[in-house]
């Protein structure tokens, strides 16, 4: 097998393994999954806590209708609220409630504790997961590259950060992981 397929397949393992811990911790703690809080963390991001649903659709990369069908259970619940746009009856808006965004604080703290727990072996420390995470935002249609105008300031200011952290020395190849 070739190595791109390899760790393609490698990457996706890792998807659904992560989103498995994710999953179990949130839907234990607080009834929702690692998707709804995807949905609920850019809703939070958003200004005013609300976005055109094909705009939400287009930020996590789902359909218009996965994005709707992703919504309703969380509306049921009344996270999230569907709002009407007052000059165009074709346009909705997902909006967070306020119960939505306290629920929403509690979930992040969760789910920052299980990503805590996974990337808290060594290997990570010194530099291991901004490496991992420069090279994710490499692949195509992953990164910052679809983050807006200011991606590549953020890249440049994890960099500096992590080349600091080193005392200005650049990561190379043979101390990334160690």
């Amino acid at each position: 097998m070739n190595d791109a397929l390899e760790t393609s397949l490698r990457l996706v393992r890792a998807q659904a393994a992560l989103v498995k811990r994710f999953d179990a911790r949130l839907s234990a703690l607080h009834g929702v999954s690692f998707a709804d809080l995807a949905v609920l963390r850019c809703l939070g991001q958003a200004e005013g806590g609300r976005m055109r649903r094909v705009d939400l659709a287009l930020a996590l990369g789902l359909s218009a209708s996965g994005v709707t069908r992703g919504l309703i259970p969380l509306e049921r619940i009344g996270l999230v609220v569907r709002e009407p746009d007052p000059r165009d009856a074709r346009v909705a808006y997902a909006a967070l409630t306020p119960t939505g965004r306290e629920r929403l604080e509690e979930m992040e703290r969760t789910a920052g504790e299980v990503a805590d727990d996974v990337f808290a072996d060594e290997v990570w420390a010194g530099g291991g997961l901004a490496a991992l995470v420069d090279l994710l935002d490499a692949l195509p249609g992953v990164g910052d590259d679809s983050g807006g105008p200011d991606a590549a300031a953020r890249r440049g200011a994890r960099r500096e950060a992590r080349d600091g952290a080193r005392g200005g020395q650049p990561e190379s190849a043979d101390n990334r992981h160690g």
